[in-house]
């Protein structure tokens, strides 16, 4: 009786995935998933989990909340994964507390500002297939990157291809501005819409006094063809 009240006392979150290994690292548990075809992050990772690594798997997404129970992790480690998508609260719950986060080699095109913004991890996003624009430059702007992968993230695409192949911090250290470049395609196309809005009034107008012009003239012609009423007087 007291072995099975020992096992049904024992909390959940000391379980470990079976495609996990559960390790002790200097008195931390440590959840090793590396390398499992994993397709997307496990459910039962143990709450008192401090390092997670879920590297070399096939995960594509990480949903919000994917780690929310996790409260004590401090090392994430996510990178050689084909990860594309990364949802605004995917590392809600945990952001403050995590001292590392690695996305580096996956499919990241672009990332919401949004789900890193509470983190005080150092973040490696390197060799990811990155579309160089304002939203990619604010998040470099927001969050602390591994100086030893700074270099490491290169423009796969780019607004100009000029930038492309080169890493993003040269061609911002070059004077670049991306969040300007948006601003002023916003400014032209503002100014085009009111310039068609401007050309539609014009054009509206000219035909207005056009056709009142051709109606003056028709109600003339019309006085004119009307008998004169002095000669028959007369």
């Amino acid at each position: 009786q007291a072995f099975f009240c020992l096992l049904l006392c024992v909390p959940w979150g000391s379980s470990c995935p079976p495609s996990c290994q559960c390790t002790e690292r200097a008195g931390a548990k440590a959840v090793l998933c590396s390398a499992r075809h994993l397709e997307e992050i496990p459910k039962d990772i143990p709450r008192d989990a401090v390092f997670l690594k879920l590297d070399a798997n096939s995960i594509t997404r990480i949903p919000s909340n994917a780690f929310r129970h996790l409260s004590h992790l401090e090392e994430l480690d996510l990178s050689r994964n084909a990860i594309e998508k990364i949802d605004r609260a995917a590392f809600k719950g945990v952001a403050a507390g995590l001292r590392t986060l690695d996305l580096s080699s996956n499919r990241i095109r672009s990332i919401p500002k949004e789900a890193l913004l509470a983190l005080n991890a150092k973040l490696r996003l390197a060799n990811n297939p990155w579309h160089c624009e304002c939203a990619l430059q604010e998040v470099l702007w927001e969050v602390r990157l591994d100086p030893d992968s700074v270099q490491d993230i290169t423009c796969h695409t780019a607004p100009r291809e000029e930038y492309v192949g080169k890493p993003l911090l040269q061609v911002l250290d070059a004077g670049v501005n991306f969040c300007s470049v948006r601003q002023r395609t916003t400014d032209v196309a503002m100014f085009i819409t009111m310039f068609g809005w401007f050309t539609m009034v014009i054009v509206y107008v000219i035909c207005y006094v056009r056709h009142n012009r051709e109606d003056t003239c028709r109600h003339v012609d019309y006085l004119r063809s009307l008998p004169n009423t002095q000669s028959h007087t007369e």
